[in-house]
This record gives C-alpha cells, structure tokens and sequence, in this order.
C-alpha cells in the first residue's frame, strides 16, 4: 500500500538536481509528520537537512499530496450506495441513507488577534480550535470533508454553508447528532435528516421515539468511530497546530491545516473500513 501511495504521487514530486532527499524520503517526511506528530526540528535530524528544507519540503509535498489524495474523498452515486448498503442500515432505514455527519474540532494555538481568538474559541473544548464537518457513507468511507471554521460557529452553520448539502438528491437521507437543526435546509433538497429524540421538556420519551432514537444511535456510532480512527492514527490531527498552518497562500482557497486533515481522511480511506457489511 505505502508503494501503491508513492507510485501513485511520484510523478507529480518535483525533485531538483541538487535535491539532498529522494523523492520517497520526502513522501516519508509528511507521513511521518502526520502518524507521528513529529516536529520539524526532529523530521530535519532524521533525514540529516536543515530545519528550514525540512520545513519547504513538507509544505511542497502536502500541496502535491493534497492535489492528487483530495479525489479519494468523493461522494458516491446513489447505485453504488445502495449495492453496498451494509444489512444493519437495510434494516433499520432502508437504502435510502447517504450519509452520516459530524463534526470534529482541531486544538489551534491562541491567536494573538482578539476576533480571531473570540472566531476560535469552543465552549464545548473549552479552547481554541477549528472545526471540520465530516461526512461517511454507511459503508465507512469518508465521503466529504468540509474546510476548516472557527470552533465557536456551530455545526449547523457550518453544515448549510459547506458544499455538503449541493450533494444531496431528492429522497436521500442523512443521519446526525441533536445539535444539527438542518430539517429545513435538507428538506429544501427535497431530502430528509433523522435525529435523536428530544428529551428537553419531557418527562419521559414515547415507546415510539425511544426505539427510533435507538435506531439511529446504534449506526451513527460509525461516524464517531471514522473521527476517532482518524485521530488516533494521525497524531498531526490531536495535537496543537500552530498558527502558520491557518493561513491560506496566494492563489489558494485551502489552509495547510485544511490539507492535512483531507490527506489523512484519504489515507483513512485506503485502509478497511471499521463498519462491517454482515
């Protein structure tokens, strides 16, 4: 698979005449910055370059990582969902569901703006962060990913103003957590959402949205188990990026941070999938 990846890239890696590194040792660079968490300084000992080459070489590979990996994100047609629509959600909704979302949240250093750091802060991590939507099909693969915002916007800004809901068709269904109030918007797609039951303001909840709300927890664990998978094996993505990986280039819409979470997602997509299909 790490020969399949770098045969896939090695054509796109620019590699000058007086270039201290192969190709292959750059690809590593960034691999093992992103599984690791490594630090530059320690990167640019290991591979016996300076901090500073260590630092352009990363940069350069995560943009050609970035251009050639961000396909393997991509949103399936609606026959190819429902060919392979694991039994557990044939049971309990059908084929009609095309997604499960979520968000996740990145610690970030605290900026020294006031705005920024007021944009950034999450109440839920108690820190600042940037979030990421994310979205799986049921059958495990990282389906969309959206760029990064600010921790404090909340998952149902982020949602309708990502592109994630341009892919949704008429009579799609997406499952989500209780903090995501997109009926409206989804249902503008002519497609509908299912959340947990309400308990805010109820005694007790019926048979019937107890059973229902069952339903949708016991297969929307996927997603939790896609962000933690994520996590776990890309240290990069639990660590506390630094503020230069916030900013965007000239010429470019996506952040360094934006970049790395896509490649790991990618990555995430060549390895099985953590929802069985039985």
């Amino acid at each position: 698979m790490l020969m399949a990846l770098f045969n896939y890239l090695t054509e796109h890696i620019s590699s000058g005449p007086r270039s201290v590194t192969t190709k292959f040792q750059e690809m590593l660079m960034v691999l093992m910055r992103l599984r690791l968490g490594l630090p530059l300084q320690i990167v640019a000992d290991l591979f016996m370059v300076s901090e500073s080459a260590a630092s352009r070489i990363c940069l350069k590979m995560i943009d050609v990582m970035f251009m050639r990996m961000a396909p393997l994100i991509h949103w399936p047609d609606r026959e190819s969902l429902r060919k392979t629509m694991p039994k557990e959600f044939v049971k309990s909704f059908g084929n009609k569901v095309t997604a499960i979302i979520d968000c996740f949240e990145v610690f970030i250093e605290t900026p020294s703006s006031l705005q920024a750091r007021a944009q950034t802060f999450s109440s839920y991590k108690h820190h600042n962060t940037i979030k990421y939507l994310i979205g799986i099909t049921p059958q495990g693969v990282v389906s969309f990913i959206s760029k990064g915002w600010g921790g404090r916007t909340s998952d149902k800004y982020v949602t309708e103003n990502s592109s994630f809901l341009d892919n949704l068709l008429p009579g799609d269904l997406v499952l989500a957590d209780r903090g995501f109030d997109i009926q409206e918007s989804v249902g503008l797609m002519c497609a509908e959402v299912k959340l947990p039951a309400f308990t805010r303001g109820k005694k007790q909840l019926s048979a019937y949205d107890v059973e229902a709300t069952r339903k949708i927890a016991h297969v929307r664990i996927h997603v939790e188990r896609v962000i933690g998978n994520i996590i776990q094996k890309y240290a990069i993505i639990d660590s506390t990026i630094q503020i230069p990986c916030l900013s965007v280039a000239e010429n470019d819409s996506y952040t360094t941070l934006d970049k790395m979470v896509t490649i790991c997602c990618a990555l995430v997509n060549m390895c099985p999938s953590v929802v069985p299909f039985d």
